[in-house]
């Protein structure tokens, strides 16, 4: 009897596919790289048909090294990419390479629309701000500046969408993904009739709605000739990446909260109900079940920050690592901890690409801040993790202040590979910090569980609290929490001064 479970994971870099077994442990794991186009300043695109051939791959050279057929297979999921605009004609066949979730083109579209239905109605609807990142200032942009395309589309896909197309021949999406559209009805669970008659949009330009462990088909004869499965495969719908990290993470209940380090970052929780902060900081996604809730605060250069500074000022480092069968970051971690907690009154603002939550300010700028002749490479090292964890601060004190119990904090990602920075975000938290073993595969590992309990290998989403094994536990320590507390809202305070100098800077 097939008992395994296939994962695609389609990322912003490329498609991962993982195998997974009955018991959730994860057996293998290939990846496809595909190419980002940037025709425009704004623009960010990628062509849907790398999206197939990378499932096509990986599939087959998963199933070549590890010697499973797709005999195997009892399941294929899904997690993807968000908040994209791919636009297909009623064959299927894309009529433009997808609109990302990095594409911020429809800025003119929004304003428009926002002068049809506030911005404050938008947020109670969906969750979320009306942005140009979405979905639906996406689909705006189309219909104005593409008129031919837009009058052949059959239907507007997200990235994971296009593949479930493909390979059963359903139009079909899930209430996770839904919710980063911008135009979906968050607590109804269906697409919000309002905003698609303020924005005079037809609902059936849009695919239909399920749970995220929806078995919404199964493979077609010609799919599985190519992909190299069984025809009559189940295939589970499965969800957006943020919604999918949160199952793979463990956090599937109230009081759970997780962060997700890597080039951004991100706080979230699971909640029975959407989040509406009034200061409008953090925004809701839908979780993989229905009436579960994945309440969210978003920050822009996480990781990415910590990038910036192995390659700016730590070159050294990075010549080396090679010769010594590490990492930089590594080196960087060792390198940081010489200096105490505080960098020595250094504080960093890691806004090097302005910032989402919890300033939403794409002019706000990265700098250091109190910077003396005693400091060196390593209070720089050192500040910018500890920037990094203030930000992230807010972020959490955002939910905080809802009222919302947070016991613990997961952490995943490339970013959560590090003791020395879990253990820095755990005195900033003033959190225990739980690092998960699989920490780059959470994601796909939450996709496996929505097609686990899809075809009944798993008995419901909170299974997957038993299924995730944590490797190590850190705890806040006093010294640095002290220290910690006294700069946190000297960390505010700088942004806030300098809110005015990062709009002037934006203008010259």
């Amino acid at each position: 009897m097939a008992k395994l479970i296939l994962a695609h994971d389609l990322g912003t870099t490329g498609n991962k596919a993982t195998l997974f077994d009955e018991n959730g442990t994860l057996l293998s794991s290939d990846f496809f790289e595909y190419q980002t186009y940037f025709p425009e300043s704004l623009w960010v695109e990628q062509d849907a048909d790398d999206y197939w051939e990378g499932v096509v791959l990986t599939t087959n050279r998963l199933l070549s090294k590890t010697g499973f057929t797709g005999d195997d297979i009892a399941v294929v999921s899904f997690s993807g990419q968000m908040m994209g605009a791919l636009p297909v004609d009623h064959s299927g066949t894309p009529l433009n390479r997808i609109l990302i979730w990095a594409d911020r083109r429809g800025v003119e579209e929004i304003q428009n629309l926002s002068q049809r239905i506030g911005a404050e109605r938008i947020y109670q609807i969906t969750g979320h701000r009306l942005s140009s990142n979405y979905s639906l200032a996406k689909i705006l942009w189309i219909r104005e500046h593409l008129p031919e395309i837009f009058s052949h589309t059959h239907k507007f896909l997200l990235a994971k969408d296009y593949i479930i197309w493909k390979l059963t021949g359903r139009w079909a999406t899930d209430y996770s993904d839904a919710s980063g559209t911008n135009c979906f009805d968050l607590e109804r669970e269906e697409w919000s009739e309002e905003i698609l008659e303020a924005a005079n949009l037809d609902a059936e330009l849009l695919p239909d709605l399920y749970p995220s462990t929806a078995v919404v088909g199964e493979v077609t004869s010609a799919a599985a000739e190519e992909v190299g499965l069984r025809a009559g495969t189940a295939v589970v719908i499965g969800g957006g990446d943020g919604p999918c990290a949160a199952a793979g993470a463990g956090v599937v209940r109230e009081g759970k909260a997780y962060c997700y380090l890597g080039s951004s970052s991100w706080i979230a929780l699971a909640s029975p109900q959407p989040v509406f902060d009034p200061q409008l900081r953090t925004f809701t996604f839908h979780h993989l079940e229905k009436g579960l809730y994945m309440p969210t605060g978003t920050m822009q250069a996480a990781g990415g920050s910590l990038q910036w500074c192995r390659d700016a000022l730590c070159e050294r480092e990075k010549n080396i690592a090679p010769e010594l069968g590490v990492s930089p970051y590594e080196l960087m971690d060792l390198t940081a901890g010489k200096v105490p907690p505080g960098s020595e009154e250094l504080l960093f603002l890691p806004y090097l690409l302005g910032e989402r939550a919890p300033w939403w300010n794409p002019h706000a700028r990265g700098c250091f801040i109190g910077l003396t002749p005693r400091h060196r490479k390593a209070h720089l090292i050192r500040s910018v993790m500890e920037g990094i964890g203030f930000n992230l601060r807010i972020i959490l004190d955002a939910f905080r202040e809802q009222g919302i119990p947070i016991g613990e904090m997961r952490l995943i990602g490339g970013g959560a590979k590090g003791t020395f920075w879990s253990e820095v975000l755990s005195s900033i938290f003033g959190l225990n910090v739980l690092r998960p073993y699989l920490l780059e595969e959470a994601t796909s590992f939450g996709a496996a569980v929505a097609g686990g309990v899809g075809v009944g290998l798993f008995k419901d989403l909170r299974f997957a609290e038993e299924l995730v094994a944590i490797r190590d536990c850190c705890t806040p320590q006093d010294d640095a929490v002290a220290v910690y507390e006294r700069l946190y809202p000297l960390f505010k305070m700088a942004y806030l001064a300098l809110e005015d100098v990062f709009e002037r800077l934006a203008r010259e």
